[in-house]
């Protein structure tokens, strides 16, 4: 890992993107954040789902670095074999692996995970299911580094974004390779709303088993909470137009 976490000689140019990115944000979706003081201080993991396109994640990522704060981000395997990818994890602070992530942690910054990653973002439709598997490294890394997890939802992002060809040769084809990424029509302009929920926070007395569980279990919380199930593209484009929004 890079052990310039943030180098000078980018930070305008970064500011310029993450301020453009903003405004692309705000035409498209009317994208706000809800909740950040639940954001710690310090070191965090942050636990998103994953949609049919990762521009909610983008977006907050971009809102944050332009008020003073980074997130680094856990990226699929498939990034290994991109070119420049070098350049483009010390730019983009992108995080490869477990090891990178813990020293990211321990000096000081934020992470963002999303334990589903592509299959999540293939097999999720609009009834916001969680897809993880087995999954339970973003555990064991919050008990090493003893630091909390934050769960975060963006409501409508399947409604923004829908994924195509969730069919049997598709699926067959994922499976096999790992790498295949299902068509996704989108952008439809509806309205989206990152939450951030209550940081679960740091227990010695608790398995990484048991930690994935209760996180599982805040993300849905989460999701319930701000997230009419099935979505819906009418209502969601609704929800846009809306001058107030009800807390539910």
């Amino acid at each position: 890992m890079p052990e310039d976490f943030s180098r000078e000689e980018w930070d305008g140019i970064l500011y310029f993107l993450a301020s453009i990115t903003n405004m692309i944000g705000k035409v498209l979706h009317d994208y706000e954040i809800c909740g950040t003081e639940n954001l710690p201080e310090g070191p965090g993991i942050i636990i998103y789902y994953h949609g049919s396109s990762p521009l909610d994640y983008a977006f907050f990522v971009n809102k944050l670095y332009t008020t003073g704060k980074q997130c680094f981000s856990v990226v699929d395997h498939l990034f290994h074999y991109l070119p420049g990818i070098e350049l483009n994890r010390k730019v983009w602070k992108l995080c490869l692996t477990r090891e990178e992530c813990v020293e990211i942690l321990k000096k000081g910054y934020l992470v963002g995970i999303a334990p589903g990653g592509l299959r999540e973002q293939n097999y999720g439709d609009n009834t916001y299911r969680l897809v993880w598997g087995k999954r339970k490294g973003f555990a064991q890394v919050a008990i090493d580094t003893k630091v909390p997890i934050i769960p975060m939802f963006t409501q409508n992002i399947r409604e923004g974004y829908r994924t195509c060809g969730n069919i049997w040769p598709m699926r067959w084809l994922y499976e096999l390779t790992r790498y295949l990424i299902f068509p996704t029509f989108g952008p439809i302009p509806v309205k989206l709303r990152t939450h951030i929920g209550e940081p679960i926070p740091y227990d010695p007395n608790i398995t990484a088993e048991e930690l994935v569980e209760k996180t599982k279990t805040a993300m849905e919380a989460l999701r319930d909470k701000h997230q009419k199930i099935p979505g819906s593209i009418r209502r969601a484009l609704w929800e846009r137009f809306e001058k107030h929004h009800k807390t539910r």
